[in-house]
C-alpha cells in the first residue's frame, strides 16, 4: 500500500466562515436543540448590547410558520459606512455591515469605545449565526435610511444596498437555520421565552416581545422591579421566610454587582447566575465567591450570637437549603470558559464578589436581627437535618437496601455486566412490568415496576425520602449510592435508564417526580446523557394482520391519506374536469390545511365568511386590534408600526385601557395562497364550507 504524502498540497485554509460551518460546535456548543436555539441568543444578545449601552428599549423575536426567525431592536443600527480605516486590504472600504456579518472576530466589544461591557465579547455571534443558516437577512434602519443585505450559508447573496428611507432606527435580521447543518429546526416557544423573561428581569424597563406565528403565541415581558421581581417570581409558589429578597447593588474596580436573594420553605437552593446578561448555567468564579461569602457570614454571625450547639458545625450546603438567588455581574473583560459562555473563568472575580458579598450580607444581618434569625434558624435545622440523613443513609446501608450485592426482588435484572451495554426500563406497576419484561431481552434489558407515584423529593427532607420504599428499590437497582457527597458515577450498573410510563396525566406525573428525584439525589447520570424517556405512540393502526404506530397528529393524516387515495380518479359530475390520484392527494392536504387554519382563525374572532369578505375585497389585513371597544384591522406593516407607535409605545402593557386585543393574522395570508391554488385546481370557493367543528 502507498504511504500518502503529507506536503504542503494537504494543508487548508477556510475562508470567512467556512470554519463555523466545518466546526459548528465549536462556536454554539452543538448542533443540536441546544445549538439551534443558540442561534437566536446569539442575535438577542447582540440587542441586548445595545441596551446595555443605553441605546435600546424594545426587542422582538418572531418564530415564523417555516422555523425562521426574525430579531428587531430599536438600537442605533449596525454600523453601514465604508472601513476606510480597515488594516486588512480584504476589508478595506467594505460596508461595516457586511463585514460584521460574514467575518468571525469582528465587531465594536474589543476597545471598550462602543461598548463598555458585552456579553458578545468573542465576536463570532452574529457572524457564526450567518455561517449556519441557510439564509440571513438583515434590515438596518440608521440616519433615515433602511439598508439591506441578503446572505447564503454565510456569503452575500448581492451587495448592500438602500431601499426607501425610514424614521425608524434598529437592526432587523432574519435567518433559517441549515438544515445540513442541524437535524431538527423545530424551535421551542417555552425555551425562547424562558430565556427572553431572564433577559426581562435583568435590564428593567425593556421591553421584549416574542410571537410563535406557528401556534398564534405570544409574551411580553417587562419588569421593572429588576433581580428583585426574578427572585419573586422564581418563588411566587413557595412559602417564603422573609416577604422581601435580600437585594444589594456594589461596585469594584471594575466590577458591578446586583445580588438578590431569598429563603423558602424548601429544601433545595435555586440559583441563577449571569454575567453581561450572559446566563452562566455552569457556574463559575463569580458564584463560587458568593457561596464562600454566604458561607462564612452566616457561620460567623451564629458564633457570635451562639447560636450554635457544642459539636455541631454547618456546611455550606446547609447556608443554602431553600435558598432562591440571582447574580447579575457586569465586568469589561470576561474570561467565559468555552466559546459558549456557559462558565466564568476570571480568578480575580472571586476575591471581589466574595468582599462585596461578605460586607454587604454582614450588614443587613445587623441591620435586620428579625430576618437574620429566620434564616439562621433555617440553616441550624438544615444541619441537623443533614445528620439525621447521614444517620439515615448509614442505618440503611447497614439493612442492605443501598448495597448493591443485595437487588431489590421486583428487579428482573439483566445477564450482561458491562454497564455500557446494559439497559433499565423503570415502568409504572406490576402489570406493566409483567409485559415489560415479556418483551425484552434479557441479556442486556432489566426491567423495575414502581408502584404508584413515588415521593415529591422536591417537598421532603432526605431521611423521609429514604424511608420509601420505592426509592430505596430504585437507588439500590442504581448501584451508585446518592447525594453530591456519595454518589458514584463510575458504579452506575446501567448506562441507560429508561423511564416508561404511561401517556397519560398520571404517567406524566409519576415521570416528572422520578426526574426530580434523578435531578435532586443522582445529577450525574443526567449530566453523562443515562437517562431517556420512552415515548409511547398516540396511535396504533391495525389493516389486516399488519399493525403500525403512530407519534403524532400529522402521522395519523398523512397516514389516512395516502390509504385514502389509491390507484384513484375524481371527475366532477358535469363537468370535464378530473383529478389524478397525486392530484386528489395534494387537494386533500390543502382541504386540511385549510381547515386547520381556518379554526385557528376562529379563535380570534375570525369568522369564514369574514375571509370571504376580504377576499372578495382582494385586501387581506394582518393584524385585528380592539381600540376603545371598536375593531379595526391593519393591512400592512406600515400601519402596524404606526399602531404601535400611536397606542403600545405610549403605554405600558396597555394600561390605559384603550387597546384591549391584539391579533396577529398570520393564517389569512395563508388561506388566500391555500384558495387560489385550489381555484387553479378546479376547486372553488363555493365548495368549501369553512371548518366544522
Amino acid at each position: 500500500m502507498q504511504e500518502e504524502v503529507y506536503d504542503a498540497s494537504k494543508i487548508q485554509i477556510l475562508e470567512g466562515l467556512e470554519a463555523v460551518r466545518k466546526r459548528p460546535a465549536m462556536y454554539i456548543g452543538s448542533t443540536g436543540v441546544t445549538g439551534l436555539h443558540h442561534l437566536v441568543y446569539e442575535v438577542v444578545d447582540n440587542s441586548i448590547d445595545e441596551v446595555l449601552a443605553g441605546y435600546c428599549k424594545n426587542i422582538d423575536v418572531t418564530i415564523h410558520t417555516d422555523n425562521s426567525v426574525t430579531v428587531i431592536d430599536d438600537g442605533r443600527g449596525i454600523p453601514v459606512e465604508p472601513m476606510k480605516d480597515a488594516k486588512d486590504p480584504r476589508y478595506k472600504n467594505k460596508p461595516a455591515l457586511e463585514v460584521i456579518m460574514t467575518t468571525l472576530h469582528s465587531g465594536g466589544k474589543f476597545d471598550r469605545k462602543a461598548y463598555k461591557v458585552s456579553g458578545g465579547l468573542h465576536g463570532v455571534g452574529v457572524s457564526a449565526v450567518n455561517g449556519l443558516s441557510e439564509w440571513l437577512e438583515v434590515e438596518v434602519y440608521r440616519d433615515k435610511k433602511i439598508y439591506y443585505q441578503k446572505y447564503s450559508r454565510g456569503k452575500p447573496v448581492e451587495a448592500m444596498k438602500e431601499r426607501g428611507s425610514t424614521d425608524d432606527i434598529g437592526t432587523k435580521v432574519t435567518f433559517k437555520p441549515d438544515s445540513e447543518i442541524f437535524p431538527t429546526l423545530d424551535f421551542s416557544f417555552d425555551v425562547l421565552s424562558n430565556r427572553l423573561r431572564e433577559l426581562a428581569f435583568l435590564n428593567p424597563g425593556i421591553k421584549i416581545t416574542i410571537i410563535d406565528e406557528r401556534e398564534d403565541k405570544e409574551h411580553t415581558f417587562n419588569y421593572e422591579g429588576g433581580i428583585v421581581t426574578f427572585v419573586k417570581f422564581l418563588n411566587k409558589n413557595k412559602d417564603v421566610l422573609h416577604a422581601q429578597p435580600i437585594y444589594f447593588s456594589k461596585e469594584k474596580d471594575d466590577a458591578s454587582l446586583e445580588v438578590a436573594l431569598q429563603y423558602n420553605g424548601s429544601y433545595s437552593e435555586q440559583i441563577f447566575t449571569f454575567v453581561n446578561n450572559i446566563n452562566t448555567v455552569e457556574g463559575g468564579t463569580h458564584l463560587s465567591g458568593f457561596r464562600s461569602a454566604l458561607t462564612r457570614v452566616i457561620n460567623d454571625y451564629i458564633k457570635t450570637k451562639g447560636l450554635l450547639k457544642d459539636g455541631q458545625n454547618i456546611g455550606g450546603d446547609d447556608t443554602r437549603e431553600g435558598l432562591t438567588v440571582v447574580i447579575s455581574l457586569k465586568i469589561s473583560d470576561p474570561q467565559f470558559e468555552g466559546q459558549t459562555k456557559t462558565k466564568l473563568g476570571n480568578s480575580d472575580v472571586e476575591g471581589i464578589v466574595k468582599s462585596l458579598v461578605g460586607d454587604s450580607l454582614s450588614i443587613y444581618f445587623e441591620e435586620n436581627p428579625s430576618i437574620a434569625k429566620q434564616i439562621i434558624d433555617k440553616v441550624v435545622v438544615a444541619s441537623e437535618a443533614r445528620e439525621a440523613a447521614r444517620k439515615a443513609r448509614e442505618l440503611t446501608r447497614r439493612k442492605g437496601a443501598l448495597d448493591t450485592a443485595s437487588l431489590p426482588g421486583k428487579l428482573a435484572d439483566c445477564s450482561e455486566r458491562d454497564p455500557q451495554k446494559c439497559e433499565l426500563y423503570i415502568v409504572e406497576g406490576d402489570s406493566a412490568g409483567g409485559s415489560a419484561k415479556q418483551a425484552r431481552d434479557r441479556v442486556f434489558q432489566a426491567i423495575l415496576p414502581i408502584k404508584g407515584k413515588i415521593i415529591n423529593v422536591e417537598k421532603s427532607r432526605l431521611t423521609k425520602v429514604l424511608a420509601n420504599d420505592e426509592i430505596r428499590t430504585l437507588i439500590t437497582a442504581v448501584g451508585a449510592g446518592i447525594g453530591q457527597e456519595e454518589f458514584d458515577v463510575n458504579r452506575v450498573r446501567y448506562h441507560k435508564i429508561i423511564i416508561m410510563t404511561d401517556a397519560d396525566v398520571d404517567g406524566a406525573h409519576i415521570r416528572t417526580l422520578i426526574l426530580t428525584f434523578l435531578y435532586r439525589q443522582m445529577l450525574p447520570l443526567i449530566e453523562n446523557g443515562y437517562i431517556y424517556i420512552a415515548q409511547p405512540p398516540l396511535y396504533k393502526i391495525k389493516k389486516n394482520k399488519k399493525e403500525m404506530y403512530l407519534d403524532s397528529e400529522e402521522q395519523l393524516q398523512k397516514f389516512l391519506l395516502n390509504e385514502a387515495i389509491g390507484d384513484i380518479s375524481i371527475s366532477r359530475i358535469g363537468s370535464k374536469k378530473k383529478w389524478t390520484d397525486k392530484e386528489a392527494q395534494s387537494l386533500l392536504k390543502d382541504l386540511i390545511g385549510l381547515d386547520s387554519l381556518t379554526k385557528k382563525l376562529k379563535k380570534k374572532k375570525i369568522t369564514w365568511e369574514d375571509y370571504l369578505m376580504f377576499h372578495k375585497k382582494k385586501k387581506i389585513p394582518l393584524y385585528r386590534v380592539e381600540i376603545n371597544g371598536k375593531v379595526e384591522f391593519l393591512y400592512s406593516d406600515k400601519e402596524w408600526k404606526q399602531f404601535k407607535t400611536t397606542y403600545l409605545g405610549k403605554e405600558e402593557n396597555n394600561e390605559n385601557g384603550l387597546v384591549k386585543d391584539v391579533r396577529d393574522l398570520w393564517e389569512l395570508p395563508k388561506i388566500e395562497e391555500l384558495v387560489n391554488k385550489m381555484e387553479t385546481g378546479g376547486f372553488g370557493l363555493t365548495d368549501y364550507d369553512g371548518a366544522q367543528e
